[in-house]
Parts: structure tokens; sequence; C-alpha cells
């Protein structure tokens, strides 16, 4: 519970769907869970339910968490959704039992391949998570590890920077602990794209629809944004650098606003910037998938490395001047990354890449500018059929056909 609300402040809340636990919000909540059906999932696992879940339990047998997390998995940075609490009679996706029997499933047969009997008792209890991707755990086995909470996320094999295996990684020692570690990387009020967004249009429709007084509403969103990470605090003050987790924070918002003055001032303070960002990409990767060229022009300034395939993560046309520093800081020449020059509407930089590649790339030009034309066209005729939403649109699309079709080495 919280002590910023009063128990009529609570009631209130709880009428329109919203519960505080741990200093966190959860929005559409469901009733707590009866005290027998704690007793049968505690049955089913080795150890006894720490007291955390059971005082979550009591307040609420499910509900939606619009919150950022993040771990460590195998050397990537990665995103978590801790996006739902799984309960009892929801669709498949958010099911309590139905993970449970996942997870009995899975155990009894890790025994079997192991040439062992199953005890029928879960090690590992699922909590929630986000659809079948991402899942959150208790350890429920005795010992010093009772009671940890543990993440899941869902290996994405070929997939670029992304985990190619599943991930596992302890989040918290606790459940408390757990809930503190979630956050607000970026304002709601402010930022479209911040989970936030989902509670404050929550709050809107329980206001306009439901009679939810708009004082409650207010105090509710100001305690929600009590969870904003604060990296501005600590820059101002020269410390950022001593807290990795806010400098990264404030790396990937200069990336996202291509502000090459902050990307500067974050050098100047010691913030690091050789380290994973997002999944495995590390800094200059990130900023020329997002179009930072400035701010990529200004991580190179300051050593930040750059990957063997740094050109090929270009899909906006790019300055020569800035292909050839990537050429000059260990991007490959290949044709790959002459295609993409092409494709982006840059010719004069993809001669530089074909000029560094030599006749072994230039020779295998055509057969990369055919494989990447062939997916734009055919993207392009499903856009057209009304079959494909695309980022690049028709036109789009047909431009980078048609620089594709056009350009010779």
């Amino acid at each position: 519970m919280s002590d910023v609300f009063s128990p009529g402040e609570l009631d209130a809340l709880r009428e329109h769907g919203i519960a505080v636990f741990a200093d966190r919000v959860l929005i559409g909540v469901q009733p707590p869970l009866s005290d027998a059906r704690i007793a049968q999932i505690e049955a089913a696992c080795e150890g006894p339910l720490p007291q955390t879940l059971l005082d979550l339990w009591r307040l609420t047998s499910g509900g939606e968490l619009a919150y950022d997390l993040r771990a460590r998995m195998d050397g990537n940075e990665e995103a978590l959704s801790w996006a739902e609490l799984f309960y009892d009679g929801s669709d498949h996706y958010r099911d309590l039992q139905g993970w449970i029997e996942h997870e009995q499933e899975c155990a009894e047969e890790a025994a079997s391949e192991g040439g062992e009997t199953w005890n029928g008792k879960l090690r590992y209890l699922p909590i929630g998570g986000f659809e079948y991707c991402d899942r959150i755990y208790l350890a429920m086995e005795p010992g010093p590890r009772a009671g940890i909470v543990v993440a899941w996320k869902q290996g994405m094999p070929g997939w670029t920077h992304a985990l190619q295996q599943d991930g596992i990684a302890t989040i918290a020692a606790d459940l408390h602990s757990a809930f503190a570690a979630l956050c607000l990387e970026t304002d709601p009020e402010t930022d479209e794209d911040s989970p936030g967004v989902r509670v404050l249009e929550y709050l809107d429709e329980r206001v306009s629809d439901h009679a939810m007084p708009q004082a409650l509403a207010d105090k509710l969103t100001a305690f929600y944004r009590r969870a904003l990470a604060d990296w501005r605090g600590p820059l101002a003050a020269g410390t950022l650098a001593d807290t990795p987790r806010l400098a990264s924070l404030a790396l990937q918002h200069a990336l996202a606003h291509d502000d090459a003055a902050l990307v500067r001032q974050l050098a100047a303070q010691g913030v690091r910037l050789d380290l994973a960002l997002r999944g495995s990409a590390q800094p200059v990767d990130v900023a020329l998938m997002q179009h930072a060229y400035a701010a990529a022009r200004a991580l190179l300034d300051a050593g930040s490395p750059v990957s063997p395939t740094a050109i090929h993560h270009l899909d906006r046309k790019p300055s020569p001047e800035l292909v050839a520093r990537l050429l000059e800081h260990g991007a490959v020449a290949d044709a790959l990354g002459v295609a993409r020059c092409v494709a982006c509407g840059s010719p004069e930089a993809a001669r530089l890449v074909a000029q560094a590649g030599g006749e072994g790339v230039a020779a295998a030009y055509a057969e990369a500018r055919d494989s990447m034309a062939s997916r734009y066209e055919e993207d392009l005729r499903r856009v057209r059929a009304g079959k494909l939403g695309h980022y690049l649109g028709a036109d789009g699309l047909a431009e980078r056909v048609a620089n594709l079709r056009e350009f010779s080495v």
C-alpha cells in the first residue's frame, strides 16, 4: 500500500479498476485471490509463497503494469515486457493456471530427459510477463534463493542484435524490489512512445466516461510519474557516469533526438560509449538505425566503437563523409553496404564503399542489388494491394527500387 493515498482514495481508485502496490500503479485490476486458491497454488510449489506475493494476490489477482524494465542477458541490454500479472480465467497468454500447467509440463519433460523422476513441485512460479515472449517468475525452492524474481525472454535466432537464444536474468531479491525496478524511461506526458501513455489514456477514459473525479486522476498521475527516471539531475551535477543505468537512458535520449551536443556532454563526463545499448547494438549502430547522423558523428569523435556491419544499418540517405568515417573506424566494405547506400539515395557513398571493397565487392553487387530490390518490389506490391502497411509508403518503396535499378558500380 502507499501512504500517499487515504483509505477512502484507495477504495475510490479500486472502483475504477486501479490499485497501488509497492509504490507502483496497476490498472484493469482483478479481484483478490481466495485463500483456497492461494493454498492450491502453494501446494504445487516446492516452498511456501513469499509474503510479498501473498500481499499482492490479496490485493489483486491480476492487472496491467505500464512501466519500463531492463536487464542484461547474454551480454545484451534487453528491454523486458512485464506488462501484466497473470490471473485465472483470462485469455490464453495471461492465464495463470495455464502458465502453471505449462511449467509443470516443462519440469516433467526436463526430469525425464535427465533420467529422473520429477517430484511434481514447481521450483519457479510464473506470475506475469507479456504474451509468450517475456515472463516473470518467483523462485519457490527453499534456501537463499527463495523469493528472488527472475525474468525469462525468448530468443530470436537470426534477428540482428537480438538474443540468439532464450535469456534469463535475476531482476531482484524479492517482489517489492522487483516492483521498485519498474520505472518510466520517458515521460508519458511528452513522449507518445512511453508505456505510460496507456495509464494516462485509461485515466482519461475513467474521468470522461465513468465519473472518476479529475482531482483524484491528477493525484494518481503525479504519483505514477514519480517513477520517471531522472538522468538530468546527475547530468547537471556532473555525476551521471557514476550511475550506468541513468547514463544509458541519457544516451538513448540523445540518439532518439539526434542531439550531438548531449552526446558530447556525456562523453566529456566520462559516460561509457562502448556498451550494448539496445540488445547487442552499441551506440553507433543504434544511432544509425535511428537516422541520428549528427549524434553518430559525435559518437565517432568521442571514440565510440564501430561494428563491422555498421553500414548495413543505414536506412536514410547518409553523407559520403559519414560513410567514409565509418569505413575508417572498422565498418566492412561489402556488397550489402553498397546496396544500402544506393537504396537510401546516396550513390556517392555507395561508390566509396565499392572502392574500399575492391573488385570482389563490385562483382558481388549485382546479387545484393537484385535481392534487396526484389524485397522492396514485393513489399510495394503488397502495399499497393492494401495488404501491407510500410513505414516507407508506396512512393518511398518505389524510389528505393528505382535507386537500385538505376545504379551501376
